[in-house]
């Protein structure tokens, strides 16, 4: 990075630590503070210096590199509110190491996510080159699962489709008596005072149109959702009847209901972050979330993608996931494995249930994968099936899910397929537990996949630290 042409407030973390009641001699010399005081060192700040270099006037802003080591840190043991992290830069020597005498206030603290959560977020990358050069990224297999993160929204602020409608009729007709009660009150002040301003609208009538403002775009909203999901269901019926008539056999049951465009009346939507949708919780109650999707190394638990859809399941998700995580590969330079014969060597894709689909398997095959996808729900600790042979037999023209189902027979599929509860499962233990991170904290999706990504990039900085291999600074 060229040098800064900004003036920023001095930040010297080694000349705090050599203070007489400095942090250095009270935390342990290993501690993941001075880790990443060093690792910041080392990355490429540019995007995050960017904004401040052209304004040559003002007050000094605190260092970027000291705002983004803080951030971080506070992102690594589970602090994500701005008013925590400047309380413990008073109390706490972790971040006293950080901040020194110079301590930045809540505000500054949360201006800064604000204004490079997409910043900081981009380090994935970054952060995804060290852990290779650390020798933690292998390659040879990786597993993708996904789980549900509440939103910052309420239950409370949202309505169904039905009740929009009832609504929609209330208000129409409480603005229609307002507009004819003011009416009437010009026309009665016309005949006694003359002309007035009437510039001004009510605020009783005021208030109703901005909330009928409001449903009306909510209703468009899940209008649009719904004839979004009847299209996917007009499609996903064209494939299942194509494949019952390559079976050359007779669809089961009764004949489906026709698909409807029109939201069912119990359809609801959020006012408060409306790109959210209800999803089941592992507690089984019901909140607004996003699924936060992974896909994880087998060799130490690195994340190498990472994404938040508003999609419950995750039937679409295996390719783009995927497809993200050899493209953030590329990105940071990180080639993959050849064999003696220089061919790139196929990376084994772990997927559990919900990722099964003939279009899937097609993908991830397309991509240079080899995937190894359950076809069928399995219970928690049951073995998929008993491992029959090197080779499965499959029956003639057998369908995707029969090939994957024999291939998960085989003893090479049975053993594949059991790596995958100990890689992916773990890792969003250790950021729901270990770190307490159970719900995002800002609004909208693009905020939430970045505030995602920063906590996928926090938990490979502390992969990278706990094995102790980063890279020495030159």
């Amino acid at each position: 990075m060229d040098a800064p042409r900004k003036t920023y407030r001095p930040w010297n973390p080694d000349f705090y630590r050599q203070q007489a009641h400095s942090p250095q001699s009270k935390l342990p010399e290993g501690d993941l503070v001075f880790f990443l005081l060093d690792v910041v060192d080392q990355l490429d700040l540019s995007a995050i210096y960017a904004p401040y270099e052209d304004q040559l006037r003002g007050a000094p802003p605190f260092d970027p590199r000291q705002m983004t080591c803080l951030w971080l840190y506070a992102y690594s043991v589970g602090l994500f509110s701005s008013r925590k992290i400047a309380t413990a830069c008073e109390r706490n020597l972790a971040f006293l190491a950080i901040v020194g005498l110079d301590r930045p206030d809540f505000r500054t603290i949360s201006d800064f996510r604000k204004l490079h959560l997409d910043a900081l977020a981009d380090l994935f990358n970054q952060v995804l080159k060290l852990a290779h050069e650390a020798g933690l990224i292998q390659l040879g297999a990786w597993a993708t699962d996904g789980s549900k993160f509440p939103g910052n929204a309420s239950r409370h602020k949202a309505m169904s489709y039905g009740y929009m409608k009832k609504e929609e009729e209330r208000l129409q007709a409480e603005i229609a008596e307002l507009l004819k009660q003011a009416q009437q009150t010009d026309e009665a002040e016309d005949a006694a005072l003359g002309s007035r301003r009437g510039d001004e609208l009510p605020d009783e009538l005021a208030f109703r149109e901005q909330r009928l403002a409001k449903i009306l775009e909510a209703k468009q909203r899940l209008e649009e959702q719904a004839k979004a999901a009847a299209d996917v269901e007009r499609q996903r019926r064209a494939e299942a009847e194509a494949e019952w008539e390559r079976a050359g056999k007779k669809r089961p049951g009764k004949e489906p209901a026709p698909v409807s465009d029109v939201p069912d009346d119990k359809a609801q939507t959020n006012f408060t972050d409306p790109e959210l949708k209800i999803m089941p919780q592992s507690n089984k109650s019901f909140e607004y979330s996003g699924n936060a999707q992974a896909v994880v190394d087998d060799a130490c638990q690195i994340i190498m993608a990472a994404d938040v859809v508003i999609q419950t399941n995750d039937k679409q998700q295996a390719v783009p996931m995927a497809a993200q995580a050899l493209a953030n590969l590329k990105a940071a330079g990180i080639a993959r494995p050849v064999d003696a014969a220089g061919n790139v060597q196929k990376i084994l894709s772990v997927e559990d249930s919900g990722y099964f689909s003939a279009a899937a398997v097609a993908g991830l095959e397309a991509l240079g994968l080899d995937p190894y996808i359950a076809v069928e729900r399995q219970k928690h600790h049951a073995p998929i099936g008993i491992a029959v042979a090197e080779v499965a037999p499959v029956p003639a023209q057998a369908s995707a899910q029969e090939l994957m189902k024999a291939k998960l027979r085989t003893k090479r599929g049975h053993a594949v397929y059991g790596l995958r509860k100990g890689v992916v499962e773990p890792v969003f233990g250790q950021i729901k537990a270990g770190r307490g991170f159970r719900h995002f904290s800002l609004r909208g999706l693009e905020k939430i996949r970045s505030e995602w990504r920063l906590v996928c990039l926090t938990h490979n900085l502390l992969k990278i630290w706990r094995y102790r291999c980063v890279p020495s600074v030159n």
